[in-house]
């Protein structure tokens, strides 16, 4: 299997440490920092998670570097602040695209400026197989498979779209009307698990050519990804589990 994947990528850090007091100053906590992890997020978790199911993955992504810093207690796992570097960035150069063909495309868009409304219609029209896109935009190609969040999905109310896959938490994925199931865990944290949850869509559907049995593939994969904590790619081990 071979995927192009086009999108916004970051840095992620996690500070974690110890809440004992209230700033004095105004009403927040003060954070004692005990100690930092840094992952690759964004396009690059859903990048790393393609590699996890031995997918062979090309990426386009932005050469600027954009960091998200999360502040966390890390007795409750309660963010409590998350400061940005670098919001913007290039948009894609055509130059960058090659003529190798590819099984899938995957769009990993949170529309940071790497790739615009036109671009995306162009890159889904051009492409010749399945187009997987997850975006924070609300005018999306109706040809491709649309991966969306509840909150998305309101503001995009007004629109038609045939292959919506709408994440619904702790319920599952709604596809058409129909609601297929999550896995029942304990949830440490949300974050990436929308990365991990395209990521597993794209490999359920090149291997069964279905978006109905890929998806359950996808719930089991974001369920593995909320019980860990920061940015989590999945292990082989948790593949072997996913699909079997």
């Amino acid at each position: 299997m071979k995927v192009l994947l086009i999108g916004d990528s970051c840095e992620d850090v996690y500070v974690y440490g110890d809440v004992n007091r209230l700033n004095p100053e105004a009403p927040v906590p003060i954070l004692e920092p005990k100690r930092e992890e840094r992952t690759n997020g964004m396009a690059w978790n859903v990048y790393n998670n393609l590699l996890s199911f031995g997918i062979d993955c090309q990426m386009l992504t932005n050469d600027e570097k954009i960091v998200k810093t999360r502040f966390i207690d890390q007795r409750s796992n309660q963010q409590i602040l998350r400061y940005d570097e670098g919001s913007r960035v290039d948009p894609l150069n055509d130059d960058e695209l090659s003529d190798e063909q590819f099984d899938a495309l995957v769009i990993s868009d949170y529309d940071k400026g790497f790739l615009t409304t036109e671009k995306i219609f162009e890159l889904s029209s051009r492409f010749v197989g399945p187009v997987f896109i997850d975006s924070k935009k609300t005018n999306l190609p109706e040809d491709a498979y649309i991966k969306i969040n509840e909150l998305e999905h309101e503001r995009m109310s007004y629109c038609n779209y045939d292959n919506l896959i709408i994440t619904r938490g702790g319920k599952g994925a709604e596809y058409r009307g129909e609601l297929y199931p999550a896995e029942k865990v304990n949830v440490f944290d949300v974050v990436g698990a929308g990365d991990t949850f395209l990521a597993a869509l794209t490999y359920g559907y090149l291997k069964h050519g279905r978006i109905d049995k890929a998806i359950p593939i996808a719930n089991k994969a974001a369920a593995v990804a909320v019980s860990h904590t920061g940015t989590y790619v999945l292990t082989g081990e948790d593949v072997d589990e996913i699909l079997h």
